[in-house]
């Protein structure tokens, strides 16, 4: 892991980060690491204990269950609008899930027992964490009825519309084995996808490189999944994000 002092600590850049009153965040600032994390760099592994949480910036983080012949499945991916190792506010110092880096990316790392005591002595920054926990929740849930009920291609615009929003830009560095991965379905599939959305002119592919062209066209071939947790992200945490100073 890379560790860049000189780099500067948005508060804007995280919406976690942004909802805290100006008095929390002085005290933040003090206690908070900008790194930048690498892509398939594990930052929480099953069974160990945690450390530090991180809120990621400009990064993507992929929430992964390793099962025991090899396969691996994601139930969450966290980007600017939340924060790793939401276990630890349930008590708990460990999980049986591991999170892995699938966007390179810069967040900023606090250790945990300064993030237990603000959950316990900020009533701000717990409201914040419910939220953010309520949110994963309806995530979780509604990637599973996703990947149930919709097709592919349908899927693959879902989760290029949810990483584009985690951005700056129009560009997205995603292997099709990587979203294959994390959809749990064949690299085959994902290739097919992405061609039908290249043809459409909403995407422009190369080998582990995404364009969107057309967002509009995207939202058109996306679910109403998408719509539905923007929403509820939009509501449970970047309606409260733009109060206090930027820095």
């Amino acid at each position: 892991m890379m560790m860049y002092e000189n780099l500067a600590i948005l508060k804007q850049s995280n919406a976690i980060l942004a909802g805290l009153p100006l008095g929390d965040w002085e005290r933040w600032k003090k206690f908070l690491s900008p790194v930048v994390l690498e892509v398939d760099q594990v930052i929480h592994q099953a069974g160990q204990v945690q450390k530090h949480i991180y809120l990621p910036a400009s990064c993507i983080v992929s929430v992964q269950y390793d099962f025991e012949d090899g396969n691996s499945a994601e139930f969450a991916e966290i980007g600017n609008e939340g924060l790793t190792g939401t276990f630890i506010f349930m008590g708990n110092t460990s999980t049986v899930s591991q999170s892995t880096v699938i966007a390179k990316g810069l967040a900023y790392r606090a250790d945990v027992s300064f993030v237990q005591h603000e959950f316990n002595s900020s009533s701000s920054f717990r409201r914040q964490i419910l939220n953010y926990m309520q949110l994963l929740m309806l995530y979780t849930a509604q990637t599973a009825v996703c990947n149930r009920r919709h097709s592919i291609t349908q899927q693959l615009a879902r989760v290029l519309l949810v990483n584009l929003d985690r951005i700056t830009g129009t560009d997205l560095e995603f292997t099709h084995e990587l979203i294959a991965k994390s959809l749990g379905v064949r690299r085959e599939g994902i290739t097919q996808s992405a061609q039908h959305l290249q043809s459409r002119g909403d995407i422009e592919y190369a080998r582990g490189h995404i364009t969107v062209k057309n967002r509009s066209g995207l939202l058109r071939s996306s679910c109403e999944c998408y719509r539905i947790v923007k929403e509820e992200t939009d509501r449970l945490l970047f309606e409260n994000s733009h109060t206090g100073s930027a820095t």
